[in-house]
C-alpha cells in the first residue's frame, strides 16, 4: 500500500522530486499532494486519510497539540526565507534596504503575499511600519492554493512576497531577490505523521530520507536550506 504525503505549496516541487527518489531507491510508493497551508491543515484536522503531513513548524506542533498527528513524529526539514518579485519586464524597484522595500511596498499599485506564517509576518512588519491601513485596499489575498507568482504573471499584481521555492520557477516573473537580512522571515517547515497512519514505520522512514544528507542539495537547488 502507498503513503499519502499532503503538504504546502512551498514545498510541493521539492518534495515531488525527493518523493520520487525515494520510491526509486526504496520501492515504496508515495502519492504526493500540495494544497494551501491552511487548507491541507484543515483537511487533516477533519480527519482526511494521509500517512505524513509537511507544513510550518507550527502548523505541525499545532496539529500534533489536536491530536491530528502522532506524539514525537515531528522532523524538521527546511528553512524557507521570503523573496520578492514583479513582472517580466517590469520596472524592478530597489529592494536592497529595509527601507527600499517600504518605499516599493508604498509605491505599488497592488500587492500580494501568502495566507501562511510569511504573510502573517509581513502584515505584522507593514503595521510596525505604520503603512498597513494605507496600503490594505491595494493588498490582493491569492485564493487558496494560488501561487502569488501567477497573480504577478497574469499582472493582477505589481509587487509580490512569497517563499523563494515557490516563486523561483514560475514562468513570466522576476524575482528581485530577498527580504534584506534586518526584516527577513525564515520560516522552518517539517514533517509529522498522522495519527490515523496505518504504518508509521514506512512513514518514519520516509520523513528520514526527507530529513536526511541525501536530501541537501536538492533542497538548495529549490531555494531552501536543510534544517
Amino acid at each position: 500500500m502507498s503513503l499519502k504525503l499532503l503538504s504546502s505549496m512551498a514545498t510541493r516541487e521539492l518534495l515531488n522530486e525527493l518523493v520520487s527518489r525515494y520510491g526509486r531507491t526504496s520501492g515504496e510508493a508515495v502519492i504526493s499532494e500540495a494544497a494551501g497551508g491552511v487548507d491541507v491543515a484543515r483537511r487533516v484536522r477533519a480527519g482526511e486519510a494521509v500517512d505524513v503531513v509537511v507544513l510550518s513548524s507550527t502548523a505541525i506542533d499545532s496539529l500534533i497539540a489536536a491530536g491530528s498527528l502522532l506524539p514525537d513524529s515531528r522532523i524538521d526539514l527546511v528553512k524557507s526565507g521570503v523573496s520578492i518579485a514583479v513582472r517580466a519586464g517590469a520596472a524592478r524597484p530597489d529592494v536592497s534596504s529595509a527601507e527600499a522595500v517600504r518605499r516599493a511596498v508604498s509605491g505599488a499599485r497592488t500587492l500580494s503575499y501568502s495566507t501562511g506564517p510569511s504573510g502573517v509576518y509581513l502584515e505584522k512588519l507593514f503595521e510596525r511600519w505604520g503603512i498597513l491601513e494605507e496600503i490594505r485596499s491595494r493588498i490582493v489575498v491569492p485564493p487558496p492554493g494560488i501561487p502569488v507568482g501567477s497573480l504577478i504573471a497574469n499582472g493582477t499584481v505589481e509587487l509580490g512576497f512569497q517563499q523563494l521555492s515557490e516563486l523561483m520557477t514560475l514562468p513570466g516573473i522576476e524575482v528581485l531577490g530577498p527580504l534584506p537580512p534586518d526584516i527577513q522571515t525564515i520560516t522552518l517547515f517539517s514533517g509529522g505523521i498522522s495519527s490515523g497512519c496505518s504504518n508509521p514505520a514506512k512513514a518514519r522512514g520516509l520523513l528520514d530520507f526527507l530529513a536526511s544528507s541525501e536530501a541537501a542539495q536538492s533542497k538548495r537547488r529549490h531555494g531552501m536550506e536543510p534544517a
